[in-house]
């Protein structure tokens, strides 16, 4: 479902006033004055240019529950106003290639280095130039021509019943298809992105004939037909319908604060070889941002300490700025190595990843 907020409507109508009324010096004083209202609107920072004041833009596949408050916080810090549309990563992508220079929107910002990498290729970032980014995310978390960086991490890691499983024979993803775990395992459906760069990541790992020869193990263990999303693997695994699954780590948190006893407990696997995979929400400034200034601005403050840590405490998620530490409630489930590919590779060969997926006969 599409998301807009009143500024952005406001934006939008007084776009089209001016394309259709104004000329172009018309058009500098009618946005100066837009400018201006929003400001006095949203900050008390009235003393601030017109300039530095000037809205940014954002187009997300993020909730809005979850981008909200931060852009609040940085309005409320900075002066300068975030107004977002929320939507899905494809339509989104679509949109702003459809708009070109004519789109309104300062940063993407999506879940999944899958869909960064796709944004990338359809030519809608720009490279950005910052060194506090630079110095904030680690380089397996940004677009190598830095297009764009992750902002928050989440591991997609192996869950299991502490009821019947002994943590002591959980070892790797690819192991998930041994004799041992017929009948056992539960999975999210293929058709989902952090399967996609899961199988993407292996892929870059061990070639495409190792990895088909993973995920058919895999398929050949399913206790029952793939579910539509991690919390349903989950409840399955509680219910007894199969013992390990493979999830995303804040999904396991979400279930976990609303139920402390819950019988289920995450795994890191991989530790004495690649390491846990990992994946990221991230965002990059568009190619026809007209203020790439404050989105600039925006994006290095989503990497400060201040925002990383509320970012860590709103969704259970990790923070991509390694300097934060995890909330207590993520800590206490361990530290684990991470693969250190770079994330771009889960977009890269993507393609590569359905097609295994399709002939794994992994639904």
């Amino acid at each position: 479902m599409k998301t807009m907020n009143n500024w952005l409507v406001a934006l939008a109508v007084g776009s089209a006033l001016t394309l259709t009324a104004c000329d172009n010096s018309e058009q500098d004083k009618q946005t100066a004055g837009e400018e201006q209202n929003v400001a006095e609107t949203k900050s008390p920072a009235a003393e601030k240019s017109a300039n530095e004041q000037k809205e940014i833009v954002v187009y997300s596949s993020r909730k809005e529950h979850l981008i909200k408050p931060f852009f609040e916080q940085f309005t409320q810090e900075t002066g300068i106003p975030v107004v977002y549309i929320t939507d899905g990563a494809a339509p989104l992508i679509s949109r702003l290639k459809a708009e070109g220079e004519r789109s309104p929107a300062d940063i993407l910002m999506t879940v999944d280095a899958g869909n960064l990498w796709q944004a990338t290729q359809e030519d809608i970032l720009q490279p950005i130039e910052s060194d506090v980014l630079e110095n904030n995310i680690p380089e397996s978390l940004q677009d190598p021509n830095n297009e764009w960086y992750g902002l928050t991490v989440r591991a997609r890691t192996i869950v299991y019943s502490k009821d019947r499983v002994n943590p002591e024979e959980l070892t790797t993803y690819e192991a998930l298809g041994d004799e041992q775990w017929k009948g056992r395992l539960c999975l999210r459906t293929s058709k989902k992105v952090y399967n996609q760069s899961l199988v993407a990541m292996l892929i870059a790992r061990h070639g495409e004939e190792k990895a088909q020869q993973i995920v058919e193990g895999w398929v050949g263990n399913l206790a029952t037909a793939p579910f539509s999303n991690d919390t349903k693997v989950m409840n399955a695994i509680e219910a007894g319908a199969c013992d390990v699954g493979i999830v995303n780590t804040y999904y396991f948190g979400r279930l976990e604060k609303e139920n402390p006893e819950i019988p289920l407990a995450l795994f890191w696997p991989n530790q004495d070889t690649s390491g846990v995979h990992v994946n990221i929400s991230g965002a990059g400034i568009t190619k026809h941002s007209s203020n790439v200034e404050n989105a600039t601005k925006l994006l290095e403050w989503l990497s400060s300490a201040e925002a990383q840590q509320m970012y860590a405490g709103h969704n259970m998620e990790y923070p991509a700025n390694s300097e934060i530490k995890p909330v207590p409630e993520v800590e206490a489930w361990g530290s684990f190595k991470a693969d250190d590919i770079n994330l771009s590779k889960a977009g890269e060969l993507q393609p590569q990843a359905v097609k295994v997926m399709d002939r794994a006969g992994y639904k």
